[in-house]
């Protein structure tokens, strides 16, 4: 009767870096850079839109007489001026510097919400003065197109406050708060670049035409 031989399962251990490193940073800004794609084609669409539509009034008022050109300057300035700020908060976070690092994105938040404050207060106003999305395909394209950028304005406050909580209360500046300080940076320049379509588009055009 021959001996038989009874091998022994082998295990293998991963390091613990490669088990800490279930989300690599450059797999979380690719997907973060696809999801901002998928978003620019949302924006084509509704500019394309408003291209169609925007100059059919359907005996209703027209742009010029409506839009409050210096309040849209304001708050243009506002959202503006809060990319620059965002810019200080990384360039803190670069630093390893939490302190600043928080107060330069409490700032850009602050900006953010002065032009939702005066985005909803246009959109108040329009409404009161019987301009309605239902008056005209051009204020219906119109509501559409900046209360879509307006809603993306507010996610990324949301995003913002939660992600100040996550620096001081859940490990500083550590790796993965770094990486969604950088994904926000992208939304938040992201939202500035189309808002600049938006008021190029829809306000001067309006105004000027």
């Amino acid at each position: 009767m021959s001996d038989s031989t009874i091998e022994k399962p082998v295990y293998y251990v991963r390091p613990d870096d490669v088990l800490n490193d279930a989300h690599p940073e450059t797999g979380t800004v690719l997907g973060f850079w696809l999801y901002l794609m998928s978003d620019s084609l949302i924006f084509a669409i509704l500019f394309a839109i408003y291209a169609v539509l925007g100059q059919n009034y359907a005996a209703g008022p027209a742009p010029k007489d409506l839009f409050e050109i210096d309040l849209i300057l304001i708050a243009t300035f506002m959202l503006l001026i809060s990319s620059i700020t965002y810019g200080f908060a990384v360039i803190a976070m670069e630093k390893n510097r939490v302190k600043e690092t928080v107060i330069w994105l409490a700032i850009t938040g602050l900006f953010g919400i002065v032009f939702i404050v005066m985005e909803v207060q246009e959109f108040s106003h329009l409404i009161h003065l019987g301009a309605t999305p239902s008056r005209s395909a051009f204020l219906s394209s119109f509501f559409f197109l900046v209360g879509t950028h307006g809603l993306h304005v507010f996610s990324g406050l949301i995003w913002m406050a939660v992600l100040i909580s996550q620096v001081i209360w859940a490990g500083g500046l550590k790796e993965e708060n770094k990486r969604r300080i950088m994904c926000l940076s992208m939304f938040w320049h992201f939202l500035d670049v189309i808002w600049i379509g938006v008021f190029s588009l829809v306000y001067l055009t309006g105004v000027v035409v």
